[in-house]
C-alpha cells in the first residue's frame, strides 16, 4: 500500500454541507478502492483538511480524489509520501 497525503480546500458551496454523514461518505469512497484512512484533520492556512490515506496505488489516489470532489466540492491536491526511514534507505 501507499501512502498519500490529500490537502482539501473546501468551496463556499462545500462549507454549507460540512457533515458526519458526508465524511462518513469520504471514508466509504477509500474502502471501495481497496484503501483506508489512516487520520483526517482540519487544518488554518492554506488548506481546510488533510486526510492521510493508505491506498493500492497512483491511479486509486487519482480516482479517490476525482470522487470526493465530485461527492462534496472539495478540491483536493495529493501528494504521495514515504517514512523518513524508507527515504533514508533509497539515498543510501
Amino acid at each position: 500500500m501507499a501512502t498519500f497525503f490529500m490537502f482539501g480546500k473546501y468551496s463556499s458551496e462545500a462549507l454549507k454541507e460540512i457533515s458526519a454523514e458526508r465524511t462518513e461518505k469520504a471514508m466509504e469512497i477509500f474502502k471501495n478502492l481497496g484503501g483506508e484512512v489512516k487520520s483526517m484533520y482540519a487544518l488554518l492556512g492554506d488548506y481546510d483538511l488533510v486526510f492521510i490515506v493508505e491506498l493500492p496505488g497512483i491511479e486509486q489516489a487519482m480516482r479517490a480524489s476525482v470522487a470526493l470532489s465530485k461527492m462534496s466540492g472539495i478540491s483536493f491536491r495529493t501528494s504521495p509520501a514515504i517514512t523518513v526511514a524508507e527515504f533514508d534507505k533509497l539515498i543510501t
